[in-house]
């Protein structure tokens, strides 16, 4: 009996889970591209405060750039490739900057369209040890990757939807077509020089 109402209670939770992160989701669509809160109205800042008025409003600072639809409304990766943004790739001059261009293909054999990582526009902002060991291992396949555990703010989750684009734009990830050739390798797969 124990067991039963332990499991009943971890179902639960799950279920609330899902469903905090649907409301998250779904509250996330209805922003409109360009649209920003004045700082002294974004339920972030202190707008009593004065360092509130020495600050850059977001539409000054972002309007010109890639727009997006979603999240902060711009399209980083398009505002970098477009020269709109010149990031810098490291703090310390001796950190050794690794652009990757290989994509990895995850979740060959579920009902969703295939995920496809590209390691490029990541490793253009980030050191792979930001996510390599601890988050994801390197061997492909060597980890489980779960929506439950993004939608928790693990894994992907750490960044999307919190710095990089919302979840609620399944389609940026899930973005290949079930119609393509299986790959052994466990529910992943390896596509190097994407020519992007």
């Amino acid at each position: 009996m124990r067991a039963f109402i332990s499991q009943a209670n971890e179902d639960g939770r799950l279920r609330l889970r899902i469903l905090l992160s649907l409301l998250l989701l779904s509250a996330s669509l209805y922003a409109g591209a360009g649209e920003w809160l004045p700082l002294d109205n974004d339920g972030v800042h202190d707008p009593s405060s004065p360092a509130v008025k020495r600050l850059m409003e977001p539409r000054d600072g972002l309007s010109g750039l890639a727009p997006d639809d979603v999240g902060n409304q711009v399209r980083w990766p398009q505002a970098l490739d477009q020269g709109q943004i010149n990031p810098r790739t490291n703090l310390l001059p001796e950190t050794k900057v690794e652009v990757l261009d290989k994509d990895i293909l995850l979740d060959l054999y579920g009902s969703m369209p295939i995920v496809r990582f590209p390691h490029r526009i990541h490793t253009l902002w980030l050191n792979c040890n930001n996510c390599h060991e601890h988050l994801f291992k390197s061997k492909t396949g060597a980890t489980d990757i779960s929506m439950l555990n993004i939608l928790d703010g693990e894994q992907c989750g750490l960044c999307h939807g919190a710095v990089a684009f919302p979840l609620s734009k399944c389609d940026r990830c899930h973005s290949v077509s079930r119609n393509i050739p299986k790959v052994k390798s466990g529910g992943a797969g390896e596509i190097k020089e994407t020519g992007k």
